[in-house]
């Protein structure tokens, strides 16, 4: 098994992408995006950290996080994140995907991918590119025609705020950046 070295700086910015077992279209239940909603707001409050941008697709997300000041273990934030999200769901009746041996001896259930894909934010322009990732995925996938029309998205809070204009991206050219966890 390959030795994943993540980049771990305290209070940093970064971009996560989080996939569904075998890419199964979960988050298509309500229920299933209530109980994610659940886990993260109750690990966020044990373990603090600013989601920013966020998007929720049937088998994946994608946010951009700050940690807090002295604290760099993301990791630990999403192991809880899932964890409780996978016993909330199963007690809820929610049926986990079947698994290999090996998985099910390490107490895994077929409910999320192991591990996940992290990118920490260089820059302001790294951190736009990757907002802008996230709020055009719905499109990029094929959901939706314009960012707006995805209920699941930051983009309707940064569109209150006046960080993006409700129209965006409208005529305006935008490089796209290829993400790995996709």
């Amino acid at each position: 098994m390959p030795n994943y070295v993540r980049l771990r700086q305290e209070g940093a910015r970064y971009f996560f992408t989080v996939v569904t077992f075998r890419r199964r279209h979960l988050f298509s239940q309500p229920l299933a995006r209530s109980l994610l909603r659940q886990s993260m707001n109750e690990v966020r409050a044990r373990y603090p950290f600013e989601m920013l941008a966020c998007v929720l697709l049937p088998d994946h997300l994608h946010c951009l996080w700050t940690l807090p000041e002295h604290d760099d273990n993301f990791t630990a934030r999403w192991a809880s994140i899932k964890r409780l999200f996978t016993q909330k769901y199963l007690r809820a009746g929610g049926r986990s995907l079947p698994v290999s041996e090996s998985r099910g001896g390490h107490h895994e259930r077929g409910v999320w991918q192991p591990r996940f894909w992290e990118h920490c934010i260089r820059n302001e322009e790294d951190w736009y590119r990757h907002r802008d990732y996230i709020h055009l995925n719905p499109v990029n996938h094929g959901y939706v025609d314009e960012p707006g029309q995805w209920p699941w998205s930051s983009f309707h809070r940064h569109v209150q705020r006046g960080w993006l204009d409700p129209e965006w991206p409208g005529a305006s050219p935008i490089e796209l950046i290829e993400v790995a966890g996709e």
